[in-house]
């Protein structure tokens, strides 16, 4: 049967179906090794995995001083103008050599209190001090992971995005068997020298048809560009990983570091399918919306990502909740206390990956003021709340809180979209 041309010529569905393989894949190891931790390190150990990964998350924004966004953006819109380019990744460059001092320094000279804090014990400062020796790879990384994205490089991105998560695993996996919790930790610290190597291996080439690094100076013509994107990367990445180590933080210590392990384990469920849209949003919708700039054309724009990804997502978490004993029994087989709250995490990321459609029109346009306000509610509303409820429904609060917030800022996120628009019309009337 032959594909209609309008689908053979869709290239976020293109996008779609090939970031769905991946994601597939992902899913089906990410299962074995969720399995796999539950029975060996049980509910603390996952609480324990969860904070590692929410500061690992955190230390790609300190360490490149928040700019993957930007460099996304602007390598999409000057990618045939050499000049600009060189003046961009000069501004990186020493955004991300002071992020990677700064950084590693604090990691080293904080570990005791860092370990602590995260993790309620001193016991792992060796941790700590060792995510300040890796520090260079996380950031070097996820600068170049952001020429990919904004070269709109799919199947680049694919390709290492599988091959790290696969040698990721392994090595959690050995070092799991072998050490135990010790070694889970330590494999996804050290799993950032992994992606940036395998990235190197199958990107160089064509990075450095972008990126001249001979002719890289100390200088930061391009930094008022990316100085916006730094305060929203803090704003967004900085802020919503503290909130959630804070918030288990305030599990472990208000109920149990059980408890703290099994609403962990419900957030870790929701990032396995929420990681599809992730890769989508940084190669297509940003570059998409950032060539936009009319309202008709970006509702016809919104519209056909709306057509494409919330059926496919709709259905695949109504799979996910009328099996989710199954899944639990599965994944998490003592996890039982985790079936009340997939109802409210469930229609949460629904609600919450259409306002993240919505919103990437704020990089895309660079609407500092209003990505900063809706993310700074959004992240209060959530704190707020979850502080709250927990007192009388316990960790469901937390995810009952998760779906206040998505129903209020998807509102106010519409609103402001549009508001956008309308007062451009208006600007363009005025000059007339």
């Amino acid at each position: 049967m032959k594909i209609p041309k309008v689908l053979r010529e869709n290239l976020l569905l293109k996008m779609t179906s090939l970031n769905a393989v991946v994601i597939s894949i992902r899913l089906v190891i990410s299962l074995f090794i969720q399995r796999f931790l539950a029975e060996l390190v049980g509910e603390e150990g996952i609480s324990k995995i969860g904070q590692l990964r929410n500061f690992t998350v955190l230390l790609t924004s300190t360490t490149t001083g928040g700019i993957f966004n930007g460099v996304t953006k602007y390598v999409s819109e000057y990618k045939n103008d050499q000049v600009q380019l060189q003046k961009m990744f000069s501004t990186a460059f020493v955004f991300t050599s002071i992020g990677i001092v700064l950084t590693s320094l604090l990691l080293f000279f904080n570990a005791t209190f860092l370990s602590t804090y995260l993790f309620g014990t001193v016991d792992f400062e060796y941790l700590i001090k060792l995510l300040a020796v890796i520090v260079p790879f996380i950031a070097i990384y996820r600068v170049f992971n952001g020429v990919v994205h904004g070269l709109s490089k799919y199947k680049n991105f694919a390709k290492i995005d599988l091959i790290s998560y696969l040698l990721g695993a392994i090595l959690l996996i050995l070092f799991l068997v072998n050490y135990n919790i010790d070694g889970a930790l330590i494999a996804i610290a050290i799993t950032p020298i992994l992606q940036f190597l395998v990235l190197c291996y199958i990107f160089f080439k064509t990075l450095k048809e972008y990126v001249h690094f001979s002719k890289l100076n100390f200088k930061i013509p391009f930094a008022k560009e990316l100085l916006a994107f730094t305060l929203m990367s803090f704003v967004s990445t900085g802020l919503l990983s503290f909130v959630e180590i804070d918030i288990r933080t305030m599990i472990r210590n208000r109920i149990t570091e059980a408890d703290s392990g099994i609403w962990t384990a419900m957030t870790f469920i929701s990032k396995n399918y929420m990681v599809f849209s992730a890769s989508i949003f940084s190669l297509y919708v940003i570059p998409k919306f950032a060539s936009i700039h009319t309202r008709k054309g970006f509702i016809l724009e919104l519209k056909t990502i709306y057509k494409t990804l919330l059926p496919l997502f709709g259905i695949g978490m109504l799979v996910v909740y009328l099996f989710k004993d199954y899944v639990i029994l599965f994944i998490y087989p003592d996890f039982t206390a985790m079936s009340p709250l997939f109802k409210w995490q469930l229609t949460a990321d629904f609600l919450k990956l259409a306002t993240l459609v919505l919103s990437h029109q704020f990089i895309a346009k660079k609407m500092v003021r209003n990505f900063i306000f809706t993310e700074i509610l959004s992240l209060a509303l959530f704190y707020f709340s979850a502080r709250y409820l927990v007192n009388f429904y316990g960790i469901e609060g937390v995810v009952m809180a998760h779906l206040i917030r998505s129903v209020i800022m998807l509102v106010v996120v519409f609103y402001l979209v549009f508001r956008y628009f309308n007062k451009q019309k208006i600007s363009e009337n005025s000059e007339r």
